[in-house]
């Protein structure tokens, strides 16, 4: 947040009180318009793109949520900015979520999960590749340590392999895509829209997806650690915000995706077959990953497979020191109460 100018001594007074109005007015509070924005960072996915609505039909402000997006062709930029402290939200996955946390000024916490791929992320084979056993000793192109690297190695070890099995080609997912298209890869990793670019090649077909996987690539909204100090109710009005998108999209539905497609930069139809492969979580659905349990669709659970999965492979040297501090339910809760669920 930028400092406020000196202000000259004839204005003292006029300052002061315009200070006091909202104390007056609002018993202590400051409105979210007299507060700088908060900036939100999104990027290219199918469960994000809705972010979009809430901007355009004036979601965020009937909610009081001062917020300015900021939409990220490179969803790795994104994540990089908001580790650098230039965003005080951001939309991730949980792994990267773990992999940038450590190393951010602010802190990074997950208050909301968006969705789940359900089918987004998927390994796309060559014509001669059947099984996944067919992998074995070809040359598989994915973003290293990142969500499709991951769901690989949980289709390999699935059938008694492992990620040592294949050869990994690392690549930015989109060059992963262009290259397995173009016949230098046997396959790929690939999360939508680039799994369009992948299916281009004669002959390739998806030989799974993250549909076998349920809660293994939970899609997040992560906040600072520093907004929710400083301004808790700017966090709650986000995540209220969030479940009023889900509704207008339920019932507006030709709009949401006249906006979402538009945003994403995908023909209705294409924005259809995506749809289909993201499952969009209800409060319900989210008190359940917030919550303790075995199995992956608990977060805290996931996080620490996950956390072995990138440290296994090197992606990075630890995880954060402690993993039930990335999230925070009680934003969650309060919208759960608020409206009569799980009382």
């Amino acid at each position: 947040m930028t400092s406020s100018p000196r202000i000259p001594r004839r204005r003292q007074f006029l300052s002061w009180m315009l200070g006091l109005l909202p104390t007056l007015l609002f018993g202590g509070a400051i409105p979210a318009f007299a507060q700088t924005p908060i900036q939100m960072g999104y990027s290219n996915w199918a469960g994000w793109w809705p972010w979009a609505i809430g901007e355009e039909e004036g979601i965020f402000e009937k909610n009081g949520a001062n917020v300015q997006l900021r939409w990220f062709d490179g969803y790795i930029e994104s994540m990089e900015a908001f580790a650098a402290g230039q965003l005080d939200a951001n939309t991730q996955t949980l792994n990267d979520t773990i992999s940038f946390a450590p190393e951010s000024v602010n802190g990074q916490v997950v208050v909301l999960v968006n969705d789940n791929s359900a089918g987004n992320d998927k390994i796309i084979v060559s014509e001669e590749i059947n099984t996944i056993a067919d992998l074995v000793g070809k040359r598989v192109a994915v973003e290293e340590g990142v969500v499709d690297d991951f769901l690989l190695t949980l289709g390999l070890e699935r059938e008694g392999f492992s990620r040592d099995d294949v050869t990994i080609v690392p690549l930015e997912t989109g060059a992963a895509a262009a290259a397995f298209a173009a016949g230098q890869v046997d396959a790929v990793g690939a999360f939508p829209p680039f799994w369009l670019t992948a299916l281009e090649r004669p002959g390739s077909k998806e030989l799974f997806s993250s549909a076998e996987f349920p809660g293994a690539i939970p899609d997040l909204l992560v906040v600072s650690q520093k907004l929710i100090d400083e301004q808790p109710d700017q966090v709650q009005a986000l995540v209220n915000s969030w479940f009023d998108i889900l509704k207008f999209m339920e019932e507006n539905p030709e709009r949401a995706d006249e906006i979402m497609a538009r945003r994403a930069g995908v023909t209705p139809e294409q924005l259809q077959l995506f749809k289909d492969g993201t499952r969009f979580f209800t409060i319900e659905d989210n008190l359940e990953a917030f919550s303790p349990g075995e199995g992956m669709q608990h977060m805290r659970y996931a996080a620490v497979q996950m956390t072995e999965f990138m440290v296994g492979v090197g992606f990075i040297p630890a995880g954060p020191e402690d993993l039930d501090a990335l999230f925070d339910d009680r934003f969650i809760r309060t919208y759960a109460e608020s409206v009569g669920v799980g009382q």
